[in-house]
């Protein structure tokens, strides 16, 4: 990077954080501290729920997933619309009404303590894993951009996170993640015009569309039912249905946004606008990616996109004749996109015989840059190497002018600033109210809380760091990773709110068991079955209300009493 990008990017991050302290201001009570003493109005709670989910992984690795698959990632968001809507009929009046920090609270007063306990852990792993996985992409960029270690600029972002999370609480995240959120649809908008810019003279926007519809980069609804196909229109309906009703209505990352809110109707606002913005944004996120996509159809662009791997692939015997077999098959595809778009630059339509030139060049293309990609595999003891998260980064640093690549890796550093230090006050939160308090030190001063509370926080931003560094490499599509980890535990998750929520007659100890239940049939189908991890949240949500509802029926009616639903 230039100068003036080092100028843009430490401003910023200045900017953003002192804004969030100015802003997280009289945070000196637990309430205060954890949920912003209920005071947030609507559009910053759907803000800030919506920059936990845009982190530096929807930059790196969903403008990748555009690039390498195009728009048919977005079927995985069909479904939240809808679980947005029956969370504000649901989840939001329960969890407003009974007062609780956060939604494992209530599920003791629902069932029993051991349910509570037992939830609140399956939250604790499943989210201190993401967190790490979120923490190590910015950790990926730099590296990248800067030539860095990586573990390096991870301890770093949480140094920073520490300064910030630990000082002003919630209500210093959420007003930051305001002011991240206007940068970002910034960054996205000056990115799609970098893109279209970078077209050679000769093609047109219309032409770049073309190209890539011609390519399936534009294909966004894929009909076939596959249960092994992640990506379709059943499996995000349904599978992302139910994991979006597991994210949002019973992860303390996201419940804890809405439980700032002023009343139930402004919380119910937050997670509407999301419904609507959401896939929108998603789309907007991954057209981008095509377009880079046509981009490079014109330009050439390196055979494998981390840099310091193809330094290291670049100086083997191998790579001589894998670069001539590269260069030859961009060379044949580059021809044969010139002549598709040809006639419509002469008022004529698509070419039948140019479209099949076209498409049968793209699979060579792709065998020769995979060829590149095993040489590094080879290199690394056989371990897998997907370079989909650098695709986004070699786009920047090479089209963006001066200043504006600064703008892109600012945001995206604070991109992951901003949701790993949601997902660690959420922790944090967890830790100290389901478990802290509750099992360990009971009936302390608001005082011994909140130190507790800030402690736990230093605690949960080191166990992401060290994660980050020792844990993440080797990931693909970072953003894939994320949703395959929470699908892992969100079906136990979900299984144990919808029997608090529907079924009054279920006890603890029969919830207890179910989610028990749910989690060793998740752990099952994933290690046995090529089941698309969406599935895994309709898996785990039908086993926990299944066993549940067959250990009610064989216990005796009065065995247990029943708590009624808030």
């Amino acid at each position: 990077m230039k100068s003036v990008d080092w100028v843009v990017l430490c401003s910023w991050l200045i900017f953003l954080v002192a804004y969030g302290l100015y802003r997280g201001r009289g945070s000196d009570d637990v309430s205060q501290y954890l949920l912003a003493g209920r005071s947030m109005p609507w559009y910053a709670m759907g803000l800030s729920i919506l920059a936990t989910q845009a982190s530096a992984i929807t930059f790196i690795s969903t403008t990748g997933q555009g690039y390498v698959d195009g728009l048919r990632f977005a079927q995985f968001y069909f479904g939240l619309p809808v679980a947005m809507i029956l969370i504000s009929m649901t989840a939001v009046p329960i969890f407003h009404r009974a007062k609780v920090f956060t939604a494992y609270e209530y599920l003791e007063q629902r069932f029993d303590a051991k349910t509570r306990a037992l939830v609140s852990l399956i939250f604790l792993i499943q989210r201190g894993l993401a967190a790490g996985i979120g923490l190590y992409a910015p950790a990926v960029a730099l590296s990248a951009v800067l030539g860095w270690s990586d573990r390096v600029t991870t301890i770093l972002i949480g140094l920073l996170i520490v300064l910030y999370t630990t000082t002003g609480g919630i209500k210093a995240l959420t007003w930051a993640d305001v002011q991240q959120m206007t940068m970002i649809f910034v960054a996205l908008t000056l990115s799609l015009i970098a893109a279209v810019h970078a077209l050679p003279g000769n093609v047109s926007f219309a032409d770049a569309l073309d190209l890539a519809g011609a390519a399936g980069r534009l294909k966004i609804v894929d009909t076939n039912f596959d249960l092994s196909n992640r990506y379709n229109l059943w499996s995000g309906l349904i599978g992302g249905g139910f994991l979006a009703l597991a994210y949002f209505g019973c992860d303390q990352s996201q419940v804890q946004r809405y439980l700032t809110g002023r009343s139930i109707t402004e919380s119910r606002f937050s997670l509407l606008f999301n419904a609507i913005v959401k896939i929108p944004m998603q789309l907007f996120i991954l057209f981008i990616g095509a377009v880079v996509f046509v981009v490079s159809l014109f330009t050439p662009s390196p055979a494998i996109f981390q840099p310091l791997e193809a330094q290291r692939a670049a100086k083997t015997s191998e790579w001589k004749p894998v670069e001539r077999e590269y260069r030859q098959a961009f060379e044949a595809r580059r021809k044969a996109a010139y002549q598709f778009v040809a006639p419509t630059r002469n008022g004529r339509g698509v070419d039948a015989h140019a479209l099949s030139d076209l498409r049968r060049t793209l699979p060579a293309f792709n065998t020769a840059r995979q060829h590149a990609l095993q040489i590094v595999e080879r290199l690394n003891g056989g371990k897998t190497f997907d370079d989909t998260n650098y695709i986004f980064l070699q786009f920047v640093t090479t089209y963006l002018p001066a200043g504006l690549v600064g703008l892109v890796i600012g945001v995206i550093f604070s991109a992951s600033m901003g949701s790993t230090s949601g997902e660690i006050n959420s922790l944090a939160t967890v830790s100290v109210i389901d478990i802290y308090q509750r099992h360990l030190m009971r009936n302390r001063s608001d005082h011994h809380y909140l130190t507790a509370s800030r402690l736990l926080t230093v605690f949960w931003a080191a166990y992401a760091v060290g994660f980050a560094v020792f844990g993440s490499r080797g990931f693909g599509a970072l953003i894939e990773r994320v949703n395959i980890v929470g699908s892992l535990f969100y079906g136990g998750l979900l299984g144990s709110f919808v029997l608090a929520f529907f079924f009054e007659r279920v006890k603890g100890t029969a919830a207890f068991w179910g989610v028990i239940a749910g989690e060793a049939a998740i752990f099952a189908v994933a290690y046995w079955t090529n089941l698309s991890f969406l599935w895994y949240n309709v898996v785990g949500c039908l086993v926990v209300v299944t066993v549940a509802l067959a250990m009610t029926a064989l216990q005796p009616v009065a065995a247990e009493s029943v708590r009624p639903v808030k």
